[in-house]
């Protein structure tokens, strides 16, 4: 692996957060590793957190070129999304792709072509500002958990709700997440629970007491068997998901309140935001912070990242292993100075510094062909594409928003001010 152990020790205004003992009633196994933990990855599979230029074979090495691995990013704005009327919190892609989803503070869902930009829908329904989404799957539903304590599921090919909204929460739903089957949804809440939903009935299958403060992330391990959940408690906590028993419990000595979590794409690892401008990635099984970033500013909202992949220039790889290139990892966090900060997962390099948005950066995602997307307080989404470096590039890349050439919008995707859905930036 390219994550080694190292000598770290072990869409609003955050809530109240203070330091607190874990729940009572709760089943606690904070000792070794254990087969229930284990099992979220016992198969092995191809990594995105795999460096193979550290691990290569001397046969694999002879077969083909071994390139240096970038020091620097280059991405670049691409397209402007503009329609909402509030903040934005969150950016989505879809599994297949095609669509972009984002939710806001005014209380709708936006559906973009990821490819043009163009506003395909908006869907309304949710009686208050909505923090978070998650796409089934398939592409063909969308979650959506509002401050109007409702779970809405919305069929993308009609822009409607599903008959039956998930209902029992009792405050503000912060963060929610389907199962890799598309059959469970867990969500995270103000109300301190976590709720694990049947979707085909839209009942819940259990509540978990999780924490002690508002739940502000909620993720599942990529072959479904594990949940995490965080909170500004300062907990990270991760659950058997079959029997909603409580594996681990994951907290940094500062005890700084937790806005998100989310596995890595291999299932080994989980990458937390905390309240003290870090990022930190947790060995789970071991219960060890192995990695901490910092460099961007978060002491005030629930910022999330995202896990990303990066290769070599594309003028560097011969086209005969194009196919098989190496293929190194990365993190992307937004920041409450507008920016959104690019990691090296092994080395903890700065890859890039976006100049993301006027504002705080609220939500990041890598989608797929090299983009990123980014949103924020300022009502607008940004898609962002990898260019080749320039010659003569030096110390970390910051990008300057350029001044946007207008694209053709749909008719129904200008908002109030008449402002163009999408613009294309120019690079």
């Amino acid at each position: 692996m390219s994550i080694t152990h190292d000598d770290e020790e072990a869409s609003r205004h955050s809530p109240k957060r203070k330091r607190s003992d874990s729940p009572n009633g709760i089943p606690q196994h904070d000792g070794a590793p254990d087969a229930a933990l284990q099992y979220g990855y016992d198969e092995e599979l191809p990594s995105e957190l795999h460096s193979p230029a550290e691990h290569e074979e001397d046969g694999v090495a002879a077969k083909r070129q071994k390139l240096e691995r970038p020091k620097r990013l280059n991405y670049k704005p691409y397209m402007t999304l503009r329609g909402h009327k509030r903040g934005v919190a969150a950016v989505k892609y879809s599994p297949d792709g095609r669509w972009i989803a984002s939710c806001s503070a005014d209380a709708t869902i936006k559906i973009w072509d990821a490819a043009t930009g163009a506003l395909s829908r908006t869907l309304e329904g949710h009686l208050a500002g909505i923090s978070t989404i998650s796409w089934s799957p398939d592409s063909k539903v969308l979650a959506s958990g509002s401050d109007d304590k409702i779970i809405r599921l919305w069929d993308i090919a009609t822009g409607k709700p599903l008959p039956l909204p998930l209902i029992g929460h009792h405050n503000y739903v912060y963060s929610l997440a389907f199962s890799p089957k598309g059959n469970m949804i867990v969500s995270g809440s103000y109300d301190e629970a976590v709720f694990l939903w049947d979707v085909r009935t839209a009942r819940p299958m259990r509540s978990l007491p999780a924490h002690s403060d508002p739940v502000s992330g909620v993720d599942f391990v990529r072959d479904g068997t594990l949940i995490a959940s965080c909170s500004s408690d300062g907990l990270i906590r991760i659950w058997d998901t079959s029997t909603t028993q409580c594996l681990k419990t994951l907290v940094h000595e500062d005890n700084a309140a937790v806005t998100s979590v989310r596995f890595s794409p291999n299932g080994k690892y989980v990458l937390a935001c905390t309240l003290d401008s870090c990022l930190r990635l947790w060995n789970y099984v071991d219960g060890r912070c192995i990695k901490t970033y910092q460099g961007h500013k978060n002491e005030k909202f629930s910022i999330n990242a995202a896990f990303g992949t990066y290769t070599a220039e594309s003028g560097e790889v011969p086209e005969a292993d194009k196919e098989e290139q190496e293929r190194w990892a990365f993190v992307v966090c937004g920041s409450e100075d507008g920016r959104a900060v690019l990691w090296d997962v092994s080395s903890k390099d700065v890859l890039q510094e976006l100049k993301a948005h006027e504002g705080v950066v609220l939500g990041v995602e890598v989608g797929p062909n090299d983009t990123i997307i980014t949103c924020g307080v300022d009502k607008t989404i940004r898609i962002w594409k990898r260019q080749p470096l320039p010659p003569d590039v030096s110390g970390v890349n910051e990008i300057k928003c350029a001044v946007p050439m207008v694209a053709p919008p749909p008719d129904d995707s200008s908002p109030a001010n008449g402002t163009p859905a999408a613009t294309q930036d120019e690079g």
